[in-house]
């Protein structure tokens, strides 16, 4: 394989095919696999993700893969409940997750005008500099489609306001994470996968 090959982890979401198509626009090759020895080579590694926390634990264990993702070194990328995933538990269930990062995810509150989930762009809002941040500014907006949260915490490197403050992009290690979907967040979202795509 080479640096520009990406495995996207089978999760059976159905935006798996807008993932690929975005990363291929960038020049990847993308790959889906549920084999722990295809993702443990891969040069990167995505972890997508739709529907409950549970479900997709129920999933990443039937498949042998929890104790495999958290042993990974290459850079590996979580989108929306996939990033969600690399925390400890999730509210979602009481459900113990990957515990790359150590918050728990919680329960976004409902309000007038604020519905739950959170569904549509949403501005991002740098807490760090980061080399997967690169060439993204405050006034970006980001596609987003989620009922729960992770807090902003010493991993968070930006951050977006649905009522409260929460972490919309992620970075402890190798590991990275994105609440939105970059692949359905034009331009911007584009230029974050480009990013992954250059982490060493």
């Amino acid at each position: 394989m080479t640096r520009s090959e990406v495995v996207i982890i089978d999760s059976g979401g159905a935006n798996l095919a807008s993932l690929q198509f975005a990363l291929e626009r960038l020049g990847a090759r993308t790959h889906l696999s549920r084999e722990v020895r295809e993702i443990t080579a891969a040069p990167r590694v995505i972890l997508p993700g739709v529907g409950s926390a549970g479900a997709a634990m129920q999933r990443l264990r039937a498949a042998g893969l929890t104790d495999a993702l958290t042993r990974l070194t290459q850079p590996v990328l979580g989108i929306c409940l996939g990033m969600q995933l690399l925390y400890s538990t999730s509210s979602e269930g009481d459900t113990a997750c990957l515990g790359v990062l150590p918050d728990s995810v919680r329960r976004l509150k409902s309000a007038p005008g604020r519905p739950v989930p959170h569904m549509g762009w949403n501005r991002l809002e740098p807490v760090r500099s980061d080399p997967l941040l690169e060439g993204l500014a405050s006034n970006d907006y980001l596609y987003f489609v989620h009922s729960y949260a992770a807090p902003v915490s010493g991993a968070t490197l930006a951050s977006a306001r649905y009522g409260v403050e929460l972490a919309a992009v992620v970075r402890q290690g190798n590991f990275c994470g994105t609440q939105f979907h970059p692949e359905r967040s034009a331009q911007a979202g584009a230029r974050l996968l480009a990013n992954f795509l250059r982490l060493e």
